[in-house]
Order: C-alpha cells, then structure tokens, then sequence
C-alpha cells in the first residue's frame, strides 16, 4: 500500500523563547503548532530547526516534540555535543515530564502505562497498541487535578521511553484522550482544546561538558 502525505501545517507566528543558552546547547520553548523539524514538503520549511539555523548554523536537533505539543527542546551547537546528549537520551539518563489534560476523571492518583506502539498501515499517520508486534513503550502518570464542568484531569507524565505519539496513545489507551488531540481523540475531545493539551514542562540531563546535572523547567500554558 502507497501512503501519500498531504499534510501541510498552519503557519505559526509565535516566536520561540530561549531558556537557556551557552556556548555548547541551548534550550527553548517550542510553541504549539511549530514543527519540530522541516518536512519533505517544501510548504512546511518552516520549523524550530530552520529558525534557530539561520542563527547558529551548525545547530542540530537532540529530539523532537510533536506539531501541537509545546515545551522544553534541547539542542546541540556543535557535533561533538550533539553525540554526547545522544548517548544520555539512549541510556534513558534523561527526564522528561510533561503536562497534560485529558477527558474525564481518571481514578486512580497515579500510575504506569506500558503499552507497546507499533505503527497502523491503516490509519497512517496514526500509531496504535500492539503487543503482537509493538515496540516498549512506558509512561508513568501522576494526577495533579480533577475538573470538573466538563470532567477533565490534568496529568503529568514522565515517559520511561521516546516512542512517536506515545503520550497521546496511552492516554487514548486508559480511556482518556488529550483534549484537542486529532488523531487520537473523538470529535467531541478534539473540540474541547484550542490546541493539543500537552507540554513538555521538565527536562532534566547531564551538561555535556560540565557534567552538572541540569533541570530545566518551563511554565504550563494551559
């Protein structure tokens, strides 16, 4: 089956907060609706990685954070560091946490999520549970609140692994999708967001030349 992408995303006027720079990384604020990097259609050029290269030129991209999710992104300013914060993100060495808020009121105050994701030829560009054939995929929650009019939970996850979407699936997967998702939600949850209620808020890693442990934080939008 040929899958052909048509996707072209909405510009994004909203400019990206440093909050964190030396001569070696820099960390910044992606916002919503900003991809991380360039697509093969010439339409989506815009992207965290061709802004911020115009300005550092040898600039690279640690890892990506989805179209509509905002938050925290690390970044490399030259080779030798980008293969050094590599390393830490394969030895899963790094913490992620993100906030989000999903439909309903999820029971239980915390929990963990191993479900693995394996891609559905099907529904392309969406992933999907499979524990035939997925890869590992783990995420802990915790709750932070309970809404309510309508019923909603503001979680905050910490991904063990960095599969595509994983965040959004297992959500979808407990039965209680990301508000504004529009691949893994209803029509009615997608409708209840402006945007994808997700942001990376915490990052935390060794410097790659200092060897100090760094914790970056970045405000919840929402």
């Amino acid at each position: 089956m040929t899958v052909i992408d048509n996707f072209v995303a909405p510009a994004c006027h909203q400019p990206i907060e440093t909050l964190y720079q030396d001569e070696h990384i820099l960390l910044i604020n992606k916002p919503s609706g900003l991809l991380s990097l360039s697509g093969k259609n010439p339409l989506n050029l815009d992207s965290v990685h061709y802004r911020l290269a115009q300005i550092y030129p040898q600039i690279t991209l640690i890892h990506r954070l989805d179209l509509g999710t905002s938050g925290i992104m690390l970044l490399a300013l030259d080779k030798t560091t980008n293969a050094l914060l590599s390393l830490q993100f394969q030895s899963r060495t790094v913490i992620k946490r993100y906030q989000s808020i999903v439909a309903g009121h999820i029971k239980t105050d915390s929990g963990v999520i191993e479900a693995p994701i394996s891609k559905d030829k099907a529904l392309f560009p969406r992933l999907k549970v499979c524990f035939e054939q997925g890869q590992t995929a783990l995420s802990h929650f915790q709750v932070l609140e309970r809404l309510t009019k309508p019923d909603r939970t503001r979680l905050l996850f910490t991904p063990e692994t960095g599969r595509t979407h994983q965040l959004r699936i297992h959500s979808q997967y407990l039965g209680h999708p990301m508000l504004g998702c529009d691949l893994y939600g209803t029509e009615e949850t997608q409708t209840m967001a402006p945007r994808l209620l997700l942001h990376a808020s915490e990052l935390e890693f060794d410097h790659p030349v200092t060897g100090q442990r760094m914790t970056i934080s970045c405000p919840c939008p929402f």
